[in-house]
C-alpha cells in the first residue's frame, strides 16, 4: 500500500507518469522503496534543495509505522 502510495503521489507531479515505478525492498537496515523515473523528471521529482524529495519523504514516513528509505533514481539505472 506505502509503495502505492508513493507512486500515485509521483505521478501526480512528473511529465512523464508511466515511466514511474515505485519497488518496496526488505533490507537489514529496514524498508527501502526504489523510485525510478524519467531522466526528464528527475529534477521535477528532487525540486530545488531536495525540498519535494524530502516531502516525499516525510509523506511516507507518516503512512507507516516503521523505518523507511525512499531512493529516487532514473529509469537509466
Amino acid at each position: 500500500m506505502l509503495a502505492q502510495a508513493v507512486e500515485h503521489l509521483i505521478k501526480n507531479i512528473v511529465d512523464f507518469p508511466d515511466d514511474v515505478s515505485v519497488r518496496s525492498h526488505e533490507n537489514a537496515r529496514g524498508e527501502l522503496l526504489r523510485v525510478r523515473v524519467n531522466p526528464e523528471d528527475i529534477g521535477r521529482v528532487i525540486g530545488r534543495s531536495g525540498r519535494t524529495a524530502n516531502a516525499i519523504r516525510t509523506v511516507a514516513q507518516a503512512i507507516c509505522d516503521h523505518k523507511i528509505r525512499v531512493d529516487i533514481m532514473d529509469v537509466r539505472r
